[in-house]
Order: C-alpha cells, then sequence, then structure tokens
C-alpha cells in the first residue's frame, strides 16, 4: 500500500485511537479533574497525531521531519505520564501499553527516517535556487 498521507501510517493510526480511547476513558475521570488531567491527557494524546501530520508535511527535510517527530514523541511521553496520574479500570490500563507501543515506534522512525524522506531530483539544491535568483 502506497502512503498518501501522515493518515496511512500505522503508528498515526495507533495514536489516533489511542486519542479516541484515552477520550471515552476520561469521561469517567471524577469531575474535580476535568481542567486538570482530563484536559491535559486528552490535548497531549491528540498533539501526536497533528504533530505527525505536520512532520509528514515536512518530509522533505530530515532535519524538520525529525524535529516534529521529536516534538510528537514528546507528547506521546507526556500522555504516558498523565496516564500514570489517570484513574484507569484494568481493562483502561491497556492504554499505557499502546502509549508505550506508540512511542516504540516513533523512535524508530526518529532513529530511521530516510525512508520517510522524499526523495526528488524535482527539487533543486538550494545553492543552485540561490544562484539563479542572485545572478549578476
Amino acid at each position: 500500500m502506497q502512503i498518501k498521507s501522515a493518515k496511512d501510517l500505522i503508528v498515526y493510526k495507533k495514536a489516533y485511537e489511542l486519542a479516541m480511547q484515552i477520550f471515552h476513558a476520561s469521561k469517567n475521570f471524577p469531575k474535580d479533574e476535568q481542567y486538570s488531567l482530563t484536559d491535559q491527557i486528552r490535548r497531549s494524546s491528540r498533539s501526536v497525531c497533528s504533530n505527525l501530520r505536520e512532520c509528514w508535511a515536512k518530509r522533505r527535510y530530515e532535519a524538520h521531519f525529525v524535529g516534529k517527530l521529536t516534538d510528537a514523541d514528546g507528547e506521546n511521553g507526556e500522555t504516558d505520564t498523565w496516564l500514570d496520574f489517570a484513574y484507569l479500570s484494568k481493562r483502561d490500563k491497556l492504554l499505557i501499553e499502546k502509549c508505550q507501543e506508540v512511542g516504540a515506534m516513533l523512535g524508530s522512525m526518529i532513529n530511521n527516517p530516510s525512508s520517510f524522506i522524499l526523495q526528488s531530483d524535482f527539487w533543486p539544491l538550494t545553492s543552485d535556487i540561490s544562484r539563479r535568483w542572485h545572478r549578476t
């Protein structure tokens, strides 16, 4: 299967599923946690997906791609921390394992980004652009 967008990535699908499961599990958190734990865990879990979308858009340049992947990994780490504080049922404890799985996948992408970077002869090097636009 050809990957056409970040939504096609397995890690994106797993991160999205995790964010939705966290949303549903957090409905059972105490009301006094609504603006702290509940809000924070929902935001950080959703941010993993948004950072994956951003890194996919920046895959022309490895440093930008890895930078946004690192942001996604950081948000996933934050989600993992909030899960430690969460009021989870025994069934919902699996969310921690899913979060760690997403983290492992992000780590693999960070350590091996080359297969995700766009390789195109169409895009000239910056120095070539500079020479064309600044001819004397």
